[in-house]
């Protein structure tokens, strides 16, 4: 016997009867605004090529590292799903790794990527019926039918989806040639790029000379010389803003800023070309990077992002298996008040200058973050992130920053995603939270309604415009 799927219209609205007539209140006016995703991963090619997916496996599962550490975690080989490895696609069959899926779906109750996939189920392919064992070629054969329906190429769901503005992220090895096509097409939907450099300043990244040989041949400087390497940097930026950038991004492993003199920097960069490094050199030159990005995005306006904290790659013979983004990064305890200071000395007062701050490391919100951003007119505070991207992140986040940072020092949400048909799902639980929130503000009349109405609005749409110069 099949069970039903049915999104209750008061999902994640608070259980109290006064507070959710109040979220349902406020919800009815933001509901349907257009989705802003300021910062994410999906693959600009889907967009210049007008990709048509192959099958539900390729879609839903494979890109979505959410859904496969879960079943990794259980004893699921990520071959049985048809996950990518160093080798290649497994000879795997799509519809049995969906079955694999299907047959593990009970996994996922009370997770956010539950949430997620629901919403896809039954608001984009129209399901009723439950994911389960006894469903998966159901839901297999009819997602795969609508997949080869012109309603469902890459541009008609980005324009179904309601999404105004989208963000995709490249690394400055990058041609950007997607970004191009996107544009030459002549199609009207907004697609950006974000500067991710990463690659060509973690030198303790395995491909860290492979990405400075295309970053010398995209930009003809001698990237191996600390003048050249700086100015290789500010052509990219200028080739990315041309691709309608905002924004660059920065995941290192830590906070940490520095400020070295112009020879300290330039006997650390030597070091670095040279190959006489160590992982205290890596970790400074990290450190030093950040605040000459900070000091560019003065410069041309770019707004800066930095997502630190994340040991990744945990899992060794994973990593040697199946390579990067597998699922097994790791949050971890990190610092941000003496990490911050040597950039925040050189820029933090600069009204030219905004970053904004996001962290897997919950317990420094309250302590540092929200001090932090409540103070320097130039930071900002991203959304919950990754593994707090949840309900009861959403939550936590609120009550931990507001008191010092209040919601104007936030920038509303983003959904940092690679799964696109997810965009529309996160971003639906993200204003319900908002909305859950704000009711019980309300209630406890610490808002006026009018103001709870405009704030919905503000972390919504109000603020992440702002915030990315959009």
């Amino acid at each position: 016997m099949t069970r039903a799927l049915r999104l209750h219209p008061d999902r994640l609205f608070p259980s109290d009867p006064i507070q959710r007539d109040i979220a349902r209140a406020l919800y009815a006016e933001i509901g349907a605004l257009p989705i802003v995703s300021p910062h994410g991963h999906t693959d600009p090619r889907w967009f210049a090529e007008d990709s048509r997916w192959q099958n539900a496996t390729e879609l839903l599962l494979a890109p979505d590292h959410y859904v496969f550490r879960m079943l990794h975690s259980q004893g699921v080989a990520l071959d049985d799903l048809a996950i990518p490895s160093r080798a290649g696609t497994p000879a795997t069959d799509p519809r049995a790794a969906w079955r694999v899926f299907a047959d593990h779906y009970h996994l996922f109750r009370g997770t956010p990527s539950r949430l997620w996939l629901d919403y896809v189920f039954a608001e984009v392919f129209g399901f009723d019926v439950a994911l389960e064992a006894e469903t998966a070629d159901l839901y297999y054969d009819r997602i795969n039918e609508q997949l080869a329906t012109p309603a469902f190429r890459a541009r008609a769901l980005f324009d179904r989806f309601g999404i105004e503005f989208l963000a995709t992220t490249e690394g400055a090895d990058d041609p950007l040639d997607s970004h191009r096509r996107i544009r030459e097409s002549g199609w009207g939907g907004r697609i950006v790029t974000t500067y991710r450099p990463d690659g060509v300043i973690d030198v303790e990244h395995e491909q860290f000379k492979p990405a400075m040989a295309r970053f010398a041949e995209l930009t003809g400087e001698d990237v191996w010389c600390w003048r050249g390497y700086l100015a290789a940097h500010r052509q990219r930026r200028a080739d990315f803003r041309a691709a309608g950038a905002t924004a660059t991004d920065h995941g290192h492993p830590s906070a940490r800023t520095a400020n070295l003199s112009a020879g300290e920097a330039e006997a650390l960069f030597a070091r670095i070309a040279g190959g006489s490094w160590d992982a205290a050199d890596a970790e400074l030159f990290r450190a030093q990077m950040l605040t000459e990005m900070a000091k560019m995005s003065v410069e041309d306006g770019m707004v800066m992002q930095l997502h630190p904290g994340s040991y990744r790659n945990h899992n060794r013979r994973l990593f040697e298996s199946h390579g990067r983004d597998k699922g097994a990064d790791i949050p971890l305890r990190i610092e941000f008040v003496e990490a911050l200071k040597p950039l925040l000395d050189v820029v933090g007062n600069d009204p030219r200058f905004t970053l904004i701050l996001f962290t897997l490391d919950e317990t420094t919100y309250a302590r540092e973050l929200a001090p932090l951003a409540g103070h320097y007119p130039c930071l900002r505070l991203g959304p919950a992130w990754w593994f707090h991207d949840s309900p009861e992140g959403m939550l936590r986040y609120r009550e931990m920053t507001t008191e010092t940072a209040g919601f104007y020092n936030t920038v509303g949400f983003n959904d940092d995603t690679r799964a696109f048909l997810s965009i529309p799902a996160r971003h639906d639980v993200a204003r319900r939270i908002d909305c859950h929130y704000l009711a019980r503000l309300v209630a406890e009349h610490r808002l006026e309604d009018w103001e709870a109405a405009e704030l919905a609005r503000d972390l919504t749409v109000g603020l992440v415009r702002k915030a990315y110069k959009l």
